[in-house]
């Protein structure tokens, strides 16, 4: 098994991967303790037989620099072929802010093919290359060094199999005229915002009870502080306080040391220092903001006037497609999707791109009166009116 720890062989494997159609690709990493993912491995192989058209990347080799890896990633004659890409994708855009393109992600393409929602990498090993899959290494330290043959084994089996999967994916996309899908849903992992956590949008992932603007406020000042000391610090959000921590903060309104000793949850090396003193400037903020600046909640969707019959009958709409598309009905349209339609909305999801093609554009002919639903046998047909 060929492990690459200096710069100049990493450079001739890339040359030599550079000169094939496509080239599998996966990572290991760790972020029980950071904030940001620490890369451990990289593995990259492609097409060819033999243990030389497979390496693996140690790029916790101190002398290796992984710019021949990127410098392939910009080359687009190479199609990039991942499982389940995104937290790969957000490791190397945070470390160069570079995205590999062009980008096959074989999930995206599974689901679009047939395998259900979110499959995961051995189901479509087990179907598509009819091997089992060795996973008995699935939760070993990666950053630990030396690593064992059964780890590099594990590790190099998460490329070497990928490439089947994407020849037998692609071709399919090719058949059914589905390639347009894949290109719509990697759009959104290729682009900056997917993975850019503002600090000051933060508060927006809290979960509270109150939507009072003031206390608001002074969620949105909290979980703005946690989410810059976190990635100042490289730390998860957690090891700042948890969420039940800022709801608690947030209606106590501490304002002194004092103030934060008697908080029930605020564990007590927060209580103290950089933390201490960064909670209590926030509450600050947040009860010192002007009236103007105080934020409100889209309570939009939450009033909806759902006229209840027209959402059940889009319920059984969407069960029809997906049976006739082979395609999961959560990637086509969420129940609260169905929802929205149903109460008039047209700013949803399901009613653009693929999914117009698959069932937006029958659905909103069902709204308008222009067809109907009927049962035959199993089966549920759409009819003209």
């Amino acid at each position: 098994m060929k492990t690459l720890t200096t710069t100049e062989d990493l450079a001739a494997f890339c040359k030599q991967a550079a000169a094939h159609p496509y080239v599998t690709i996966d990572t290991e990493f760790l972020r029980e303790r950071t904030y940001f993912s620490k890369l451990c491995l990289i593995q990259l192989a492609y097409p060819g037989p033999g243990e030389d058209s497979a390496a693996l990347i140690d790029p916790l080799a101190g002398d290796l620099s992984l710019d021949p890896l990127y410098d392939l990633f910009r080359d687009e004659s190479v199609v990039k072929v991942f499982h389940a890409a995104r937290q790969d994708l957000e490791i190397f855009f945070f470390d160069k802010g570079v995205f590999p393109k062009p980008l096959f992600d074989t999930q995206v393409a599974a689901m679009v093919c047939g395998f259900g929602d979110q499959v995961g990498y051995e189901t479509l090993v087990r179907k598509v290359v009819k091997k089992p899959l060795d996973k008995s290494s699935r939760f070993t330290d990666w950053s630990r060094r030396p690593l064992t043959d059964a780890q590099k084994t594990y590790a190099l089996a998460d490329v070497t199999h990928l490439r089947p999967i994407y020849e037998f994916l692609a071709a399919e996309l090719q058949r059914t005229g589905r390639a347009h899908w894949v290109e719509e849903e990697l759009a959104t992992l290729l682009s900056p915002d997917t993975y850019l956590i503002r600090p000051e949008e933060a508060w927006l992932r809290v979960r509270t009870r109150s939507n009072a603007p003031r206390f608001l406020a002074i969620v949105r000042e909290l979980a703005a502080f946690r989410e810059a000391y976190a990635q100042d610090n490289d730390i998860p959000r957690t090891r700042v306080f948890k969420d039940d921590v800022l709801v608690e903060l947030a209606s106590t309104k501490p304002r002194t040391h004092a103030d934060l000793g008697q908080s029930r949850l605020l564990l007590r090396e927060a209580r103290k220092g950089a933390i201490a003193d960064g909670i209590l400037a926030a509450v600050g903020r947040g009860i010192d903001c002007p009236n103007s600046d105080l934020p409100k909640v889209d309570t939009e969707r939450e009033n909806l006037r759902v006229n209840p019959a027209l959402a059940d009958l889009l319920r059984v709409l969407l069960k029809a497609k997906t049976e006739a598309s082979g395609v999961a009905a959560r990637l086509i349209a969420s129940s609260s999707d169905l929802d929205a339609i149903a109460a008039g909305l047209r700013d949803v999801p399901a009613l653009f791109g693929w999914r117009h093609e698959v069932f937006g554009a029958e659905a909103l002919r069902l709204c308008d009166g222009r067809v109907a639903l009927a049962a035959k046998g199993q089966s549920v047909r759409v009819i003209e009116l």
